[in-house]
């Protein structure tokens, strides 16, 4: 099997239609989304936005999209361009108004504002180790399946890598993005949902393992890779906004459901970061279940809908060009 034009416009809805979900409620507590846990569509909340309304999860997402899909190929000062119009015009947005702007992604995008090379426009440090660049990696590792199958070896790895630093260039960041990116290209090949994740994990284990760069943020990945990550507690899945935390909520609940509802909810509802943890999960659900399992309800309030289509598909026609 192989990335359908189906498979990645179902990415592309089911990360936006997780993020939208979890927009009213992002940094609520968990005990409190006990006593009152999320069941659906939503309104207004945290940022008094309508319902069905995706944040900068999706923008930055689709902002990346059509650079690839106009261009043909990935171009990272073009990307940055694109940033710098969601930025500072309200441009890629559900409502033509941003409203949720991560303090790194603002940064490097300012970086590139100044002249900075994209490369270097993101941030390094450890305490910038945000999931901004973990929200919007999907692209890539589509755009690489559909140029060369699964075949992700250290040319394509590195390029994902890249793709982290615009905005996010700690090892951390661009692991996570890598474990992803690795996941990704196994469901894309049409392995069973669990079976897609170990192996990719077990693919991001023998890939980095021989990276003394990645040394650290390998060893504060280590609960991923451990055989038994999917039987912890929920009360030891944090899900909070620090990339390699969000990585293993948005995991552990793919793991620990079958369906992309029960996954969807079964993110918002942990607290937190819920519109990002969302969205991580809900891309990689929507291209395994496919648009059929994502509620009609759902799909109904989704803001721009049909343009989110339009975007999938041009971008999945970037597989048919040898320019």
């Amino acid at each position: 099997m192989a990335l359908t034009m189906e498979k990645m416009t179902a990415m592309l809805i089911g990360h936006a239609m997780a993020d939208a979900i979890g927009v009213p409620v992002e940094f609520s507590k968990r005990a409190h989304l006990k006593k009152n846990p999320v069941t659906g569509i939503l309104e207004y909340g945290t940022y008094h936005q309508p319902a069905g309304t995706w944040s900068d999860d999706t923008s930055l997402s689709i902002a990346a999209m059509e650079s690839i899909s106009r261009l043909g190929k990935i171009d990272y000062a073009d990307i940055m361009k694109n940033f710098v119009e969601w930025y500072e015009h309200d441009k890629f947005t559900a409502n033509d108004v941003i409203f949720d702007v991560g303090n790194t992604t603002a940064q490097a995008i300012e970086n590139f504002m100044l002249g900075i090379t994209p490369l270097e426009c993101g941030p390094t440090n450890e305490s910038t180790s945000g999931n901004g660049s973990l929200m919007r990696i999907f692209p890539v590792a589509a755009y690489l399946y559909l140029k060369r199958g699964n075949n992700f070896d250290a040319d394509a790895m590195q390029t994902v890598h890249n793709f982290s630093r615009i905005t996010h260039g700690s090892y951390s960041c661009q692991m996570s993005c890598g474990v992803y990116s690795l996941i990704a290209a196994e469901i894309f090949d049409g392995q069973d949902l669990k079976k897609a994740i170990l192996s990719g994990i077990n693919k991001a284990k023998n890939f980095y393992g021989n990276l003394r760069e990645f040394e650290e943020a390998a060893q504060r990945l280590a609960r991923i890779f451990d055989a038994n990550f999917a039987n912890l507690p929920e009360e030891e899945i944090s899900s909070r906004g620090y990339v390699i935390a969000s990585l293993e909520s948005a995991l552990w609940c793919l793991l620990n459901t079958d369906n992309y509802k029960d996954l969807v909810l079964k993110a918002v509802n942990l607290g937190g970061d819920t519109d990002t943890i969302g969205a991580i999960a809900g891309g990689l659900a929507g291209a395994f279940y496919g648009l059929e399992e994502i509620p009609a309800e759902w799909l109904s309030a989704l803001k721009k809908k049909s343009y989110l289509e339009k975007i999938a598909a041009d971008f999945y026609k970037v597989g048919e060009r040898n320019d």
